[in-house]
């Protein structure tokens, strides 16, 4: 008792009494933190745009007070440590630099992200040294969650639905045809939209369990079998659960009323899910233990000398700015994308306006291109992709097949009375693209040895005049992107930078 009440007593750095010889280092580290936090602008700018704009991340607004009040939590092991600068953690920024410029060159901004939060821990691994960053693992590793990662796997996680849902179906003996994500029943037709992947419930399930791992339990295993259930879990209850509404919908007869505000039906099952999740793990809880101590507390009298701090600050800094400045030299001898109308070859029923426009009847589609510098990174084509297509997560999405090679992906919004496609498809070098790694590689090995390819972006746009059926104003815009090869061969074209 006597041990507790002298640590209660000295954990003093974070509660606003910081001993002196945490003092230089904090003022260090704020500092190093606002260069960061500089450095890394627009990697923290995406993020709270997705945090926004996505359901699947609006709880990364917790992220930070979760973690500091975990910081608090473990606030006592402040009294056995002190700061330990050792620039040479810092070098440890080399390999993050170079992978932050392999990511921005790449056009993965998750990955920039990722990177970013690693030169995070390298910064206060360096600043204060290892013994502080290991009591404090827990904290600064939570903090992976403000990273709105996993976008990748909507796609994947669309067909484990769709799966599932067959397989339930076949137990059940539900009557059924699925073609891709589109499953049919008697009750009517079914979609598993990207709303649908069961991104949103895998992604809280896991900064839920990460946050119940630490707080319950010590021993790694046991965390690490939470994190392991957090995952597996929601995946397969989100299978159940799009199940459920279809079977739902037999017993209805309608599957639209069996539909409606299934995402608000989904959390309240979620939420049943993550209940029965803390009661299993009830049981095997260890916070009932004392507070655990740093398990290599720092030598007494040890002290941060002010010439190492400032190498460890300056370096480890310096390091991490390497390659954003790098890719703001590329960027400087680029400039931005030039855009380029493209005439619209006409449909039966379709006439072809002055401006290159399709008018269909009262519907207008019309197209044109964004011709990017052989120096860009495929981010900037990623990123014009999403502001001119969207990014809701109920919308119909859909492929159209490009004469040649290729695919327009398309998008139909549902979010109004009157129904809008969209659908972009890329070139670069003569070729039509996807967003996959090979192309992206490709274009990071142009843009930093000097190539003439450029990458150029194509977006057709409906805009109906008046209501439409949703089935009848897709397939004429469908028939419309079959029948561009003269807005296929120039895209083409400018993407070899003729």
């Amino acid at each position: 008792m006597a041990t507790l009440g002298r640590i209660t007593t000295e954990a003093a750095p974070l509660s606003g009494t910081a001993a002196p010889s945490w003092r230089p280092a904090l003022i260090a580290l704020t500092l190093a933190l606002a260069a960061w936090a500089a450095l890394f602008a627009t990697e923290i700018a995406a993020a709270i745009r997705v945090w926004n704009s996505s359901t699947a991340y609006n709880h990364c607004w917790l992220i930070l007070p979760i973690a500091a009040w975990l910081a608090w939590q473990r606030r006592h092991r402040l009294a056995s440590l002190a700061p330990e600068p050792a620039p040479l953690f810092a070098l440890a920024a080399i390999p993050g630099t170079l992978a932050w410029l392999a990511a921005e060159r790449l056009g993965v901004m998750e990955g920039r992200q990722l990177v970013a939060m690693g030169l995070f821990w390298v910064i206060v691994l360096a600043v204060l040294g290892w013994r502080f960053a290991l009591a404090f693992a827990g904290p600064l590793a939570y903090l992976i969650f403000l990273v709105p990662f996993g976008g990748f796997a909507v796609a994947p996680l669309q067909h484990i639905t769709a799966w599932l849902i067959e397989r339930g179906l076949i137990l059940a003996g539900i009557t059924h045809f699925i073609d891709g994500l589109m499953i049919e029943t008697t009750a009517g037709m079914f979609h598993v939209a990207e709303a649908c992947a069961g991104l949103r419930f895998i992604i809280a399930a896991l900064a839920f369990g990460a946050l119940y791992a630490l707080v319950i339990f010590r021993s790694p295993w046991r965390r690490l079998i939470v994190m392991a259930l957090a995952l597996a879990v929601p995946i397969l209850a989100n299978g159940v659960r799009a199940w459920g509404i279809i079977v739902v919908a037999e017993y209805l007869g309608s599957a639209e009323a069996a539909a409606a505000d299934h995402i608000i039906y989904g959390w309240g099952f979620f939420s049943v899910v993550i209940l029965l999740m803390i009661l299993a793990g009830l049981p095997f809880r260890e916070d009932a233990s004392p507070p655990a101590v740093p398990r290599f507390p720092s030598r007494p009298g040890t002290r941060a000398r002010p010439a190492i701090l400032a190498a460890a600050l300056v370096l480890a800094v310096g390091l991490a700015a390497a390659g954003p400045g790098a890719a703001a030299a590329l960027a400087y001898q680029g400039g931005g994308p030039r855009e380029v109308p493209l005439r619209l070859a006409a449909v039966p029923g379709c006439a072809t306006a002055e401006d290159g426009a399709l008018d269909c009847g009262g519907v207008r589609i019309s197209a044109r291109a964004l011709v990017f510098s052989p120096r860009a990174s495929w981010s900037e084509v990623a990123a014009a992709r999403w502001r001119l297509a969207g990014s809701s997560d109920t919308d119909l999405t859909f492929g159209v097949p490009i004469p040649g090679g290729g695919t327009w992906r398309g998008r139909q919004a549902d979010d109004g009375p009157v129904p809008a496609s969209t659908a972009t498809a890329a070139w670069l070098d003569g070729r039509a693209v996807g967003d996959g790694i090979g192309t992206r590689a490709a274009q990071a090995r142009n843009s930093l040895t000097g190539g003439t390819a450029r990458p150029v972006l194509v977006a057709v746009r409906s805009e109906p005049g008046a209501a439409l059926p949703a089935a009848r104003e897709r397939a004429l815009f469908q028939a419309v992107l079959l029948a561009q090869e003269g807005a296929v061969a120039e895209a083409a074209r400018l993407s070899r930078g003729e």
